[in-house]
């Protein structure tokens, strides 16, 4: 009888958590100009968002998904891996970059908008639908494009919101 090792749930997050990791490590890099990032927003489901990227290009609310050497398709509706069946991942995210658009709308004061990113860590290939408008798609190596946005917020909106969106108890009614 041959044994297979077969993949559990511990070993999904550990695969999760490494690609959280380098997203967050690379986000962290956009301090000097003028980004700030928060990891792992814990919210009362018991999910969580990734990273929430806030700096003068606006608000982001990043899913990141750790794919080694994976073929991704990512269309509307679903992402395909290796074209495998299809994952909501385009959904949670949009859901995700509402979700935080209206608790820190709510928090500040002000309309904060918040424009979903889904990453892929250590993907061979990334293929997006070209009708894809309303999710940002990228690899973790095109984190740092982010550098060179700006125009949306000034320095005083960024400290606002960033100061909301780490306060826990932001969360804790969403």
């Amino acid at each position: 009888m041959r044994l297979r090792r077969q993949t559990d749930d511990s070993d999904s997050w550990r695969k999760g958590l490494a690609g959280e990791r380098v997203v967050g490590a690379k986000l962290d890099r956009l301090k000097r100009r003028g980004w700030l990032a928060l990891h792992s927003i814990p919210l009362p489901s018991g999910a969580d968002i990734d990273h929430l990227l806030i700096g003068p290009g606006g608000v982001f609310c990043l899913n990141t998904k750790h794919f080694r050497n994976a073929r991704i398709w990512v269309g509307d509706g679903a992402v395909k891996v290796n074209g495998g069946r299809g994952h909501p991942y385009v959904r949670n995210s949009r859901h995700e970059g509402a979700r935080a658009s209206a608790v820190l709308t709510r928090a500040c004061g002000f309309p904060v908008n918040v424009a979903p990113v889904l990453v892929f860590v250590s993907a061979a290939s990334l293929d997006v639908a070209p009708s894809l408008h309303d999710v940002r798609v990228m690899k973790d190596r095109g984190l740092l494009s982010f550098r060179r946005e700006g125009g949306v917020l000034g320095e005083e909106e960024i400290k606002s919101v960033y100061a909301v969106a780490r306060d826990r108890r932001t969360w804790l009614g969403s």
